[in-house]
Formats: C-alpha cells, sequence, structure tokens
C-alpha cells in the first residue's frame, strides 16, 4: 500500500508539472498542431478593471523569451484563448481590432484589411463565447491563419503570415492588450 501511495503522489507530482494553470485552466505542456509537437512558451491571464477576461496559453516550436524572436520564429503556432466570463462575439472582435490598430501604423495595417475583415467576419458568427469557451488562433504553414472555436474550425483559412504576425502583435507588441499577460506569453 505504502509503494502505491508514493507512486500516486509521483503521478500526481508529474502531472502538475506537466501543465501550467491560470486561474482554473489547464495548459499543457506540449500541444500538436499538424505534425509538429509545439511547446508552451508561456501563458497567462487577461484581466479588465476587476474582471477576470480570459486565460491565453502561446504554443510555439521552440521557446523564446523576446516578442522579436517570437514574432519572427518560423514554424507552426498556436494560441489558445480559454473566456473566464462570457463574451459577446462583438467584444471579442473589436478588441481584436483596437489591438491591430494600437500595434501597427496605417501603412502596416492597409494592406492587411481584407484579412481583419475576413477574421472579423468569421469571429462574428460565433454570436457569443461562453465562460469556458476555448479559441484557437493557429498560424499553418502552407495552409494560413486559421480560427477554430471549441475545437471546431471557423470560417476559411486566411493566407500570409504577416497576417499571423499582427494578431500576435496585439499580445507581444509594443503596445500588447495587457503587460504582464506579454510577460507571460514570453515566460518571464
Amino acid at each position: 500500500m505504502k509503494h502505491w501511495l508514493i507512486g500516486l503522489a509521483l503521478l500526481a507530482a508529474t502531472a502538475a508539472i506537466a501543465a501550467t494553470d491560470v486561474e482554473g485552466v489547464a495548459f499543457q505542456d506540449k500541444a500538436k498542431l499538424g505534425d509538429t509537437e509545439l511547446t508552451l512558451n508561456g501563458a497567462g491571464l487577461r484581466s479588465k478593471l476587476f474582471f477576470k477576461v480570459y486565460a491565453a496559453g502561446l504554443y510555439l516550436p521552440e521557446k523564446k523569451r523576446s516578442a522579436d524572436e517570437a514574432l519572427a520564429l518560423k514554424g507552426p503556432k498556436h494560441l489558445r484563448i480559454v473566456t473566464l466570463r462570457d463574451l459577446t462575439a462583438p467584444q471579442f472582435a473589436d478588441a481584436l481590432e483596437e489591438g491591430l490598430r494600437k500595434n501597427l501604423s496605417e501603412a502596416e495595417l492597409a494592406p492587411l484589411q481584407a484579412h481583419v475583415e475576413q477574421f472579423r467576419g468569421a469571429i462574428l458568427a460565433l454570436k457569443n463565447a461562453p465562460k469556458g469557451a476555448a479559441i484557437d488562433i493557429d498560424w499553418l504553414p502552407g495552409s494560413g491563419t486559421r480560427l477554430s472555436f471549441n475545437g471546431e474550425k471557423r470560417g476559411d483559412d486566411i493566407a500570409g503570415e504577416e497576417f499571423y504576425r499582427a494578431l500576435l502583435r496585439i499580445w507581444l507588441g509594443e503596445h500588447p492588450a495587457q503587460g504582464d499577460l506579454k510577460e507571460a506569453l514570453l515566460g518571464r
């Protein structure tokens, strides 16, 4: 019995190491995207005033501690957002657009506008994101930026890695959605 309890304790310790918890949301240390295994770069909390809005985790092919390195990194990327409160699709879409405007100049944003509208349309089609919803924003080389909601692909993939980099700048740019969330996503 003693050996069984020790084994159970070790298993529990291993499971605790294999995931990062953010407000009750577990982000596993590894995630598979297509044929590529990605590593959790970091995870953190987005809050606004006194409200916990969502937990987010960024997965990359290899860990990067600087925003510039993470943005320049080639290969698949995975951003998982899990809502911690009910959100409407317009709230989410408006926040994304605001983040893009804060982190891109008009000259940088102009050539991406059609992609922004396409992505916004896919988000608005969701209608709402109830507490606990999983929103994945992935970069799949050869396919594009993919939006998934609770594991289901939404809208068409959007070609062009520059659009995905622009989206990541919402959280990793010079004017991130939240400074401590940026630091957390960079594993700092």
